[in-house]
């Protein structure tokens, strides 16, 4: 990988007026120099975009899909390389950068399949009175430049999710990768050329959101924005935006439930995955336990045992478990919180410490529902368990946060599977399974503080076209 990094217009690299040092957030090496976006660079990439979108929007759909297939072989024929790139950047243990790959990998191929699958609706205009001798029928069409603001945990994989739907839909793209892992993005630019993109369908500018943002939001060509982050900025985007349309994926502190006649040993290595996969810094990682109460000693004794199994150490070595948290701002503010829980009553089981850039991955229970750690998203690799008492209270404490992103719940009983489904408040409600779970083709999406719009590639693409009715009148009567 090249050390300097230049933004990406209009198909050509292009000089920046200032750049700035991209550290390892394991070894706080310096690893590139990255040009930083100024707000007439993200003006000039979405005039490119729209100028390339007059003629990509009449792409047919077989070539936009040859152009996301072969993206998604050569990504897999330079697998291992992108791996390296998320382990150096993101501190992404090895083993799980390789996942991250064959799902980007996947996510691609479903755009490509989803670019040929664009189907409208016949309507029956007979079935009103007036609607004789009439034809309806809706069609789906792109709709322009979409800006992407993508965040540092799955760099590869969430960007798919965006730049993938936009290409398949017929729209151009301008994306603004996270500021801690903008490597991940920058090698798609070449990658893409090589694909056969048309120049100014992909534009690619790393730099400050909040620098950025105003000409991503409310420039007059921008018809969409998807972003995922934090809510707080999701919440200044949706002011800016305007009527734009917006996908917002805002976050979460997901609930799983574990009830009453569970196996525990078939549950212990999957809910410590859930919490502990990347440190934490998942938008669906688990951050509160609800175990029944008879289940709840067994189950915190061996969850505890298992965590203290994970392995510390480099994102380079196949045995790593837990790496260093993206930097130290982030470090610092995970401690913080687990202080302050600990300061209102919340006991550590194991973990809570500081070594080097990793926090040890943290197990806390007793913990003051008013604190920071059941409040808020964590993004760390901390997971506060609790003891329940009646399916009910676990639904009703399991509701009691602003996010609604994905819930789990593992039960033997299908009765009490549909009725927690129906009353947990979240986009997702996965049974028998960690609230982590994800594959790349389905609905995600949250309620509440969580966001709006849905991604999974077909469902973010219906969001990045336009529907239009269509109605002919046949015969003169």
């Amino acid at each position: 990988m090249k050390k300097k990094w230049q933004l990406w217009i209009g198909g050509k690299w292009r000089e920046a007026k200032t750049y700035e040092p991209l550290y390892n957030p394991h070894t706080e090496e310096e690893i590139a120099q990255i040009g930083q976006a100024e707000p007439e660079d993200a003006v000039e990439a979405v005039v490119e975009a729209h100028a390339a979108f007059q003629k990509f929007r009449h792409y047919p759909a077989h070539a936009r899909a040859k152009i996301l297939a072969r993206v998604a072989t050569i990504m897999e024929e330079r697998g291992e390389e992108c791996a390296m790139i998320m382990a150096t950047e993101a501190a992404k243990s090895i083993r799980n950068a390789r996942e991250e790959v064959s799902r980007t990998v996947q996510t691609y191929r479903f755009a490509a399949e989803a670019a040929k699958s664009n189907y409208g609706t016949q309507i029956p205009m007979d079935a009103a009175e007036g609607g004789e001798k009439r034809f309806g029928f809706t069609v789906r069409s792109p709709i322009g430049v979409v800006t992407a603001i993508t965040p540092f945990n799955f760099p590869f994989n969430l960007v798919a999710h965006k730049v993938g739907p936009a290409i398949a839909a017929g729209n151009s793209i301008v994306l603004k990768p996270a500021e801690q892992t903008p490597l991940s993005s920058l090698f798609l630019a070449e990658v893409f050329k090589e694909a056969g993109l048309p120049d100014g369908v992909l534009n690619i500018i790393p730099g400050k959101g909040d620098v950025l943002s105003e000409v991503l939001t409310t420039h007059p060509h921008v018809k969409k924005v998807t972003f995922t982050g934090s809510v707080e900025v999701g919440h200044i985007i949706q002011q800016q935006a305007g009527f734009r349309k917006l996908t917002l994926e805002l976050g979460s502190n997901s609930p799983f439930i574990i009830d009453e006649g569970v196996d525990i040993d078939k549950v212990i290595d999957r809910s410590v995955q859930g919490a502990f996969s990347y440190n934490g810094q998942i938008c669906i990682s688990i951050q509160r336990i609800y175990v029944h109460k008879s289940l709840y000693e067994q189950f915190l004794a061996r969850f505890v045992t298992r965590t203290n199994q994970l392995v510390i150490g480099s994102p380079f070595d196949e045995k790593t478990n837990i790496t260093a948290v993206i930097n130290k701002k982030s470090l610092e503010r995970i401690k913080s919180w687990i202080d302050e829980a600990v300061q209102e009553g919340a006991k550590i089981e194991c973990g809570g410490k500081v070594e080097g850039n990793v926090l040890t991955p943290t197990v806390l229970t007793n913990v003051n529902r008013e604190s920071k750690v059941f409040r808020f998203e964590i993004f760390g690799p901390v997971v506060c368990i609790f003891p329940f008492d009646t399916l009910d209270n676990a639904i009703k404490d399991a509701n009691d946060s602003r996010y609604g992103l994905n819930s789990g719940i593992i039960t033997p009983s299908l009765e009490r599977a549909f009725y927690a489904s129906e009353r947990l408040e979240t986009g997702g409600v996965i049974v028998n399974d960690i609230p982590t779970f994800r594959i790349d083709n389905m609905p995600y999406g949250g309620w509440k503080d969580s966001g709006v719009g849905r991604e999974g590639v077909k469902y973010a693409m219906d969001e990045m076209m336009e529907q239009k009715f269509i109605s002919f009148k046949i015969g003169d009567e």
